[in-house]
C-alpha cells in the first residue's frame, strides 16, 4: 500500500473514532439521543462486525457479555489496545483503534451517564457490574497508574482517584432509590448488592425501618460485613500472637529441635573416615510467647464524613478481637462517646448501635480511652479520624499524654478501600512532629501497623 494510501485509511480511522467519541460526549451531557451521530454509530458499529446493543447505555455490560461471549476478553484488555508510542499508521489491523473506541465509548456511558430521577435495585446492581468492568478494564489496582481510557493521549489516573469518583456516583444512585420501599419488597431487596454507598444508607435510615423492610436491612448489612470480613482476616490471618520470650530457656522436646542449628553447630565433629556427624549437643527452638495480653484500643470517629473507616474498622477490630491473647477495646464518638467493646466481636451488632452524623469531640473519647491503659508499653491506641475537631488543642493534648506515657500511637486519617480523606492539616503537622504521623491511605496500611505491633 503505497503512503498516499496509508494516509487516506488513517484518516479515514480517526474519523471514524472521532465520531464515536462525539456521540460519547453528545450523550453524556445530554441524554437525548441526535440523530445524525447515532445512525453514525449503528453504521460504523455494524461495519466493524459488533453488535448494535454496544450503543445502548441500558444494556448492561455483563448483558452484552452474557449474548455475545467473545467480547468479554476483548473489555478485560482494553489497555492491550491502546495505541503505543511511536506506532505509525497501518502499522496496526485496520479498524481496531475504531473497535476500541466503541468498547470504551460503551463502558463510559454506561458507568458516567448515570441520568437522573429514581433508580430501582436492578439499575444500582448493573451499574455496580459496569463500574467492576470498567475498573477491570483499566487495570486500576494498589494505587497503580492507568492510562485514561476515554482518549488517546494518556494521560493518567491512579486506584485512589478511580475510586473517589466511582463511589460519589454510587453514592448518588443510591441516594436516588426508594429505598424504604425496595427493603419492603423481598424480591427487589434480594436484587440489591451491598455496598459502602448502601450500608452507609441503611444505617443512616435503620430508625425508620421496621418489619421486613427492617429485616431486608439487616440481612444486606450482615452480608457487607461477612464479605469484608473475608478480605480482611486474609490480611490478617498470619499475625502473629506475641513475641518469643527468649527470657525463657527453650523446651527439651523433639518438637522444638533445631534440626539446622544442631547439624552446623555440630559440624566440627564430622569423621570423614566414617562418614558420620557426631552430635554431642541438641539446640532447641524457644518457643515461650509473652503472657500478658497486648491491649488494643480502637477510637473511632463516626461523623457523617467517616462512615467507611466505621465500617471497615468495626470489622478489623473484631477480627483481631478474636486472635489469642489481643485484648480488644472499641469507642465510636462524634459529640459523645460510646464503648462498643461488650459487641467487639460481632460488627455487626456494633453497626446496628452506631449513630452516623453530628459533630466531632475527642475529648469525650479521651474520657472513656485513658483509664482502659494500665499497661502503657503493652497498649496501643489506633485513632481514627479527619481530626476536624471542635476542640483541637485539648484533643491533642490528650494524644501527647497517651504518647509521653509509653502507649503506642497509630493516628489514622482513613481506612477506605480507596484511601481518600481529607485530614486536617493542623493535626496532621502535630502528629508528624510527635513522631506519629497519621496514616492515610488502603486499610492494608493498618493491618501492616497492628501487626508490627503483635510481633
Amino acid at each position: 500500500m503505497s503512503r498516499h494510501s496509508e494516509n487516506i485509511t488513517a484518516s479515514a480511522e480517526q474519523n471514524r473514532r472521532q465520531v464515536l467519541y462525539w456521540r460519547l460526549l453528545a450523550r453524556l451531557f445530554d441524554s437525548d439521543e441526535q440523530p445524525a451521530l447515532e445512525s453514525a454509530g449503528v453504521a460504523i458499529v455494524d461495519d466493524l462486525g459488533l453488535p448494535a446493543a454496544l450503543l445502548d447505555p441500558s444494556v448492561s455490560v455483563d448483558t452484552l457479555v452474557q449474548r455475545f461471549p467473545e467480547l468479554a476478553a476483548e473489555f478485560q484488555d482494553l489497555l492491550a489496545l491502546r495505541e503505543r508510542p511511536g506506532e505509525q499508521p497501518g502499522e496496526r489491523e485496520a479498524g481496531q483503534e475504531v473497535r476500541r473506541a466503541a468498547l470504551v465509548s460503551k463502558l463510559l456511558l454506561n458507568v458516567f451517564a448515570t441520568g437522573a430521577g429514581e433508580v430501582t435495585a436492578t439499575r444500582l446492581a448493573a451499574w455496580q457490574q459496569d463500574a467492576g468492568w470498567f475498573k477491570q478494564a483499566l487495570g486500576c489496582a494498589d494505587g497503580r497508574q492507568a492510562g485514561g481510557a476515554g482518549g488517546d493521549a494518556g494521560g493518567g489516573v491512579s486506584d485512589r482517584e478511580l475510586a473517589s469518583v466511582l463511589a460519589g456516583l454510587e453514592a448518588d444512585l443510591v441516594g436516588r432509590m426508594r429505598l424504604r420501599e425496595v427493603l419492603a419488597d423481598p424480591v427487589l431487596a434480594r436484587q440489591l448488592t451491598p455496598s459502602m454507598s448502601l450500608i452507609e444508607q441503611l444505617l443512616r435510615d435503620k430508625a425508620n425501618l421496621s418489619g421486613v423492610a427492617l429485616a431486608n436491612a439487616k440481612a444486606l448489612i450482615r452480608r457487607f460485613v461477612d464479605e469484608v470480613a473475608e478480605v480482611l482476616r486474609t490480611q490478617v490471618e498470619k499475625t502473629s500472637v506475641g513475641a518469643v520470650d527468649r527470657s525463657v530457656p527453650p523446651k527439651r522436646v523433639f518438637r522444638n529441635l533445631d534440626v539446622e542449628r544442631t547439624i552446623w553447630k555440630n559440624l566440627v565433629n564430622w569423621n570423614p573416615e566414617d562418614q558420620r556427624l557426631y552430635v554431642d549437643q541438641l539446640y532447641y527452638r524457644r518457643t515461650a510467647r509473652r503472657t500478658t495480653p497486648a491491649r488494643m484500643i480502637v477510637v473511632v470517629d463516626q461523623s457523617g464524613s467517616m462512615v467507611d473507616a466505621m465500617v471497615n474498622c468495626t470489622i478489623l477490630a473484631s477480627i483481631f478481637a478474636g486472635l489469642p491473647k489481643v485484648d480488644v477495646h472499641l469507642i465510636a464518638y462524634d459529640t459523645r462517646a460510646l464503648d462498643l467493646t461488650p459487641w467487639v466481636n460481632d460488627p455487626f451488632e456494633v453497626l446496628l448501635r452506631t449513630q452516623l452524623g453530628g459533630g466531632t469531640d475527642g475529648t469525650a473519647a479521651l474520657t472513656l480511652a485513658q483509664p482502659k491503659v494500665s499497661d502503657p508499653r503493652n497498649t496501643v491506641v489506633v485513632w481514627i479520624s479527619d481530626f476536624y475537631e471542635w476542640q483541637c488543642e485539648a484533643v491533642f493534648a490528650g494524644l501527647e499524654a497517651l504518647h509521653r506515657s509509653g502507649v503506642r500511637l497509630i493516628p489514622v486519617g482513613s481506612v477506605s478501600s480507596g484511601g481518600q480523606q481529607s485530614v486536617n492539616p493542623w493535626f496532621r503537622q502535630r502528629l508528624k512532629d510527635l513522631g506519629t504521623p497519621v496514616i492515610s491511605g488502603h486499610i492494608r496500611k493498618l493491618v501492616f501497623e497492628l501487626k508490627n505491633f503483635l510481633t
